[in-house]
């Protein structure tokens, strides 16, 4: 006996058998039922899903002479006969992949003239359609928009953006769903026990993972499956067939990264590396598995993970483990791995990297390390606590004196000399309380400047907005600057508005401008007109406040004047540039001499 592949022997011929378009083929029945057919209908939908089969039911129910009470064929009369039989004349069908030119259409149009000799009408299936060319659509065009009264039309297509609008806009369009895995199963299991093939439900449920919503890819997995497994298709035959990742492996795995267990992670990541499995591949298939740890925290969207039900219960079991804030954090980093895989030139490092920051989400921090802000700030609050209560346990007390007219006691009087020395010690006192703080906390001592890292630099990346008093950590300093890391700081800040576009056409004005300074820190700008210097008179302030964070100056102050007639230099021709130059450079002259140039 011949053998026939399942996906052909077991090819639905009913609108019953149809699996997983219910709603679509009960509105193709009704259609019939109440004889509203279209001229033209559109299945479109990803491949395997049931767009041609649904077309041949169709076909053969709309030239059934007996129909059912359920609108299905009768399969007894001569039409339905002669289809079973591939031999009837009302029903044809081309591959626009291969016949997509203009002369196969014409062909076709020609077959549209003949009514049918048997049944009602003549049915023309045209798969792949979108592969049609621009002509040829163009010649189906008026035919499909009126064709003769017995002539139908079912195009399909996995496709439907390539087509011409002009060509939707004539038909009745049906988008076909994929197929679910519950749906995929449970025909599985009826094919194998008609098949008398024994099976283990996980084992199905992998077989339904890997086709993708697709049934003809599932029965074509299953074929060769049930051929490997002997007809006994267990969970292992079928991941060692079809080589694909245990789930297991990412059950471990997150159990592994909540216990901080790097070291295990790595083998197993090594493990599957060798058995020919791609890293990426290790990636997606880990956020696949946490997105559906985290639709089994919740019972409301637990059916969402289609599964088989013991791996359901795992999920539901595993979720409880997972903190929510611990998967959207491991959903981040796994995206980003996602996004940097194709581009890494170390592509196992990227994943490893990956891993092991999973691994770490819910490492506990180390005190005082400053792994995280949080921590940072908590240091410095500390700071500043014990900094308080060590003045207010040592303040020194004031000498006072009694007014013997209205008994009130006020504090002696002070010299200047006296007032500045008493400030200098309360300086050095609080300076000291402080270090003192820090040595009894164990905190290290951070500088502004030096090999350690300063506090701007770590706001800067941490988005943590340092504010900076005369009694905190970090105190604004008065620093001298040059006149050229003036000018430095003032183009790179050009640069930094050129981005913004409000300011984009202003900072390319600023570049012209050569900030100088009068008497130190004051700054002077020079405009050559009162629209410009207007316009920056309006962000002066903002301007300040940015000069004295860079060249880390908290009295620099900008004034701005209109230049005087001699100050504004007169903007030279081509011509008149030349005569300067060689004015000073009787080289520049013989050289243009020589070589016979002239300024146009």
């Amino acid at each position: 006996m011949e053998y026939i592949v399942s996906a052909r022997k077991y090819r639905p011929l009913t609108f019953d058998s149809v699996v997983g378009q219910e709603s679509l083929t009960a509105t193709l029945r009704n259609s019939v039922q109440s004889n509203k057919l279209a001229h033209a209908y559109l299945f479109c939908g990803p491949r395997g899903v049931g767009k041609t089969t649904c077309a041949r039911i169709f076909a053969k129910v709309i030239n059934c002479e007996n129909l059912t009470a359920s609108g299905d064929a009768c399969g007894e009369c001569e039409s339905c006969k002669a289809f079973a039989e591939q031999r009837s004349f009302n029903i044809f069908e081309l591959d626009a992949a291969s016949n997509n030119g203009v002369e196969h259409i014409k062909t076709l149009m020609d077959q549209t003239r003949i009514p049918p000799q048997v049944g009602k009408y003549k049915v023309f299936i045209i798969d792949e359609v979108h592969m049609l060319t621009t002509a040829a659509f163009n010649a189906f065009l008026k035919t499909l928009e009126e064709p003769p009264s017995y002539v139908v039309f079912i195009l399909a297509t996995t496709e439907k953006h390539k087509l011409l609008p002009t060509i939707i806009s004539r038909c009745q369009i049906y988008d076909f769903e994929r197929m679910t895995v519950p749906n995929i199963v449970n025909h599985l299991k009826k094919i194998a026990d008609k098949e008398g093939i024994t099976y283990e439900e996980e084992a199905l449920n992998i077989i339904a993972e890997k086709a993708d919503g697709g049934m003809r890819d599932a029965l074509s997995v299953f074929d060769q499956v049930a051929s490997y497994c002997q007809g006994n298709i267990t969970r292992e035959k079928v991941i060692a067939d079809l080589n694909v990742l245990d789930s297991e492996n990412y059950f471990k795995i997150i159990d592994l990264s909540l216990a901080n267990n790097v070291t295990d992670i790595m083998l197993i990541l090594d493990e599957n590396i060798s058995k020919g499995f791609d890293g990426g591949q290790m990636v997606n298939g880990l956020a696949s598995h946490l997105r559906n740890i985290m639709m089994a925290k919740d019972p409301r969207t637990v059916n969402m993970i289609q599964v088989s039900q013991r791996q359901k219960e795992q999920f539901i079991a595993q979720a409880q483990k997972c903190s929510t804030a611990f998967i959207f954090k491991a959903l981040k980093i796994l995206n980003n791995c996602d996004v940097n895989y194709r581009q890494s030139s170390n592509k196992r490092l990227l994943v490893e990297l990956t891993l092991i920051e999973v691994a770490q989400i819910t490492q506990p921090e180390e005190p005082g390390s400053g792994r995280r802000p949080t921590a940072l700030k908590t240091l410095f609050n500390k700071i500043k606590k014990a900094a308080a209560q060590r003045q207010a346990t040592s303040a020194p007390t004031t000498p006072s004196i009694s007014n013997p007219s209205n008994n009130v006691t006020q504090p002696a009087a002070k010299s200047p000399a006296d007032n500045k020395q008493v400030s200098a010690t309360a300086t050095a006192t609080a300076s000291e309380t402080k270090q003192e703080s820090k040595k009894a906390l164990n905190i290290p001592n951070f500088s502004k400047t030096g090999s350690g890292f300063s506090l701007k630099s770590l706001s800067e990346k941490t988005n943590i907005q340092t504010k900076v008093e005369e009694d905190d950590v970090v105190v604004t300093t008065v620093n001298r600057f040059t006149e050229e890391h003036l000018l430095n700081e003032w183009l790179s800040m050009c640069n930094r508005m050129a981005l913004l576009p409000k300011h984009a056409a202003l900072s390319a004005r600023l570049r012209n401008l050569t900030p100088t300074i009068t008497e130190h820190p004051q700054i002077e700008l020079v405009f050559s007109n009162s629209l410009l210097m207007e316009e920056v008179n309006d962000i002066r302030r903002k301007i300040e406040n940015t000069m004295r964070e860079r060249l880390k100056n908290k009295d620099i102050t900008f004034t701005l004047r209109l230049a005087k007639p001699e100050e504004i230099k007169k903007i030279l021709s081509p011509r008149e540039r030349y005569e300067d130059i060689i004015a000073k450079n009787s080289t520049i002259k013989k050289l243009f001499e020589d070589w016979r140039m002239t300024i146009v």
